[in-house]
């Protein structure tokens, strides 16, 4: 794991330059397993993110914007009951585990003298946010309860003493010298790697990796002093948080990793890295969870209006047979003589064939030669009147197909909150019930929440990523001369430029927006549509963020992660 012990050491540290003696203001926690506090500190506010998500668990300042719930959950409310106005006194790491402990100090409700630890534990899916008592060492609360029927050791529920989980008997690697490291490798074992990490805590196999690629002939002299040498390094601080990508994967670590012989993005701080790192990866984790149920009913419409274009293609194929069962009809009437109840076909003289050949004609042995005649015809008229018939439902289910691959393409680019905006629309169409436990609805008045972005040259664009938000942007909001993008013949989101003559870079970053909250994120020169926004036209009784536009540019770009996240307002 990338956030391990050492890892752990350096975030500590920087925390502690950041935010130590700084006074809590605010508390939030926005989503299940994630705590927002804004810290005063050195004349500025700055928040302080802890995560016990099961993959995505750390602790870091952030600037990433969070939609926060209408109602606070319960452990935020004794949050901010605890912690609200209290002073940050000290942040350290408990041994070299990963384990933060956040120690602070304030007045509690009568007045007196209060010491509180608020402790982050980052363990995979036993990860947890722990509030306690300190002079009694009593926990008031945790993010996750944990009881003895789930671990024998230890509780974490309110009202149980605090207990550290159990020690691993590790060597500590910021006390180790080369002879520690030395006594404790097996070189006739090989698997040196492996052998660091099971004898020192908070070494991961990412960092006992690089140690081995950086000793280069690994033996007795250069292994000991390659890991002493980079310990002490972390402890000096003198490290480089880079972002590591090979082309299957991306880690983040105290430096860029060598070993995994991939490209290197280097940052300024751990806190930056971990930003960009996790840009929409917690998000995307979240959205998933949260419209599984409306992912699946898209999909499943999806696919049957798919099927319904299927059979109703097959229909139109049996329609096109109507002058067939026509001409059957007429040559059989004009059989009838020849014709006897119990026949199952007839051979007749084609009267339409010029060379005057025969046609057999299939017949029901259970009618007579009139009745079947009567259903030759009857055939006919039901096949000649189904073709507009046909012709029309085929268009209306084509039409539904694009609107629900177009609702697949925004459920993957969309936030939490754009989630309830797709959900919504979807009620208001008559697709799913509403939900029983549902709040009030929102009020007619109430505006979708669009994303901001600002161009390289100042220039505001902004970007709808739901039909709700595309709707309300170039119909409402947007002026008339202002300019309008959207992916060529590609479902994407709408996205609008502040400006009436946008320099030509600001058109290439809004179209790189477009592309980036399209069905082609992934690809690469992507073409976009623009022109003014008094050309975008929504046609009457439209599907949701549905328009048609004309007198349009077209550029191609290629969408570009690290430019969203720089262009972020």
């Amino acid at each position: 794991m990338s956030f391990d012990g050492l890892f752990t050491k350096a975030m500590v540290d920087e925390l502690s330059r950041s935010l130590l003696g700084g006074r809590i203001n605010k508390i939030y926690q926005p989503y299940k397993n994630e705590v927002i506090l804004t810290i005063r500190a050195n004349g500025i506010n700055q928040k302080l993110l802890f995560s016990a998500h099961p993959s995505y668990a750390r602790v870091q300042l952030t600037k990433d914007s969070h939609d926060n719930p209408s109602e606070p959950p319960m452990f935020c409310m004794l949050l901010r009951k605890h912690l609200e106005g209290y002073i940050l006194e000290n942040v350290y790491q408990a041994d070299a585990d990963r384990m933060i402990i956040f120690e602070v100090k304030g007045r509690n409700e009568l007045g007196d003298v209060s010491n509180k630890q608020l402790i982050i534990e980052i363990m995979g899916r036993h990860s947890n946010i722990i509030l306690v008592d300190k002079n009694r060492n009593i926990i008031l609360d945790s993010i996750k309860h944990v009881s003895y029927a789930v671990n024998t050791h230890r509780a974490i529920l309110p009202g149980q003493p605090y207990v550290l989980p159990p020690s691993q008997n590790k060597l500590n690697p910021f006390k180790a010298v080369e002879d520690d490291v030395l006594r404790t490798l097996d070189f006739n074992s090989g698997k040196l790697d492996k052998q660091l990490v099971e004898h020192f805590a908070g070494v991961s196999p990412l960092f006992s990796k690089e140690v081995i690629f950086k000793s280069g002939l690994a033996n007795r002299t250069t292994v000991p002093k390659t890991f002493t040498n980079m310990i002490k390094k972390i402890q000096l601080h003198e490290f480089t948080p880079a972002i590591t990508s090979t082309e299957n994967k991306e880690v983040y670590y105290l430096f860029p990793l060598e070993h995994m012989k991939g490209e290197a993005k280097i940052f300024s701080s751990l806190s930056e890295m971990l930003d960009r790192f996790y840009f929409g990866k917690a998000e995307r984790d979240r959205v998933k969870q949260q419209s599984s149920d409306v992912g699946r009913f898209i999909i499943n419409e999806k696919e049957k209006n798919e099927k319904k274009i299927e059979k109703l293609q097959n229909t139109l194929k049996e329609a096109e047979k109507a002058d067939e069962y026509q001409r059957y009809g007429e040559l059989l009437t004009a059989n009838l003589h020849a014709a006897k109840k119990g026949m199952k076909e007839i051979e007749v003289i084609d009267y339409y064939d010029e060379d005057g050949g025969t046609i057999t004609i299939p017949l029901d042995p259970l009618k007579t030669p009139v009745s079947n005649a009567q259903k030759l015809f009857s055939k006919y008229q039901k096949a000649k009147n189904a073709v507009s018939i046909v012709l029309e439902q085929i268009e209306k289910a084509r039409t539904e197909v694009t609107y629900f691959d177009n609702l697949l393409q925004q459920v993957e680019a969309a936030s939490p909150k754009d989630i309830e905006e797709i959900r919504e629309e979807l009620i208001e169409g008559g697709y799913i019930r509403k939900r029983q436990k549902r709040t009030a609805k929102k009020g007619a008045n109430v505006k979708p929440i669009l994303d901001y972005f600002v161009s390289s040259d100042g220039t505001e664009i902004i970007v709808g990523k739901n039909n709700k938000q595309n709707d309300y942007l170039t119909n409402k909001l947007a002026a008339r001369d202002e300019i309008w993008l959207h992916t060529k013949d590609i479902p994407g989101s709408h996205v609008v430029i502040r400006s009436k003559e946008p320099q030509e870079k600001t058109i290439k970053e809004a179209a790189m927006l477009a592309a980036y909250f399209s069905k082609a994120r992934n690809s690469s020169s992507v073409p976009v549509d623009f022109t003014k926004v008094r050309h975008v036209k929504k046609p009457g009784g439209a599907k949701p963020g549905f328009v048609i536009y004309d007198n349009q540019q077209t550029v191609y770009v290629t969408p570009d992660e690290e430019m969203v996240l720089s262009l972020k307002k």
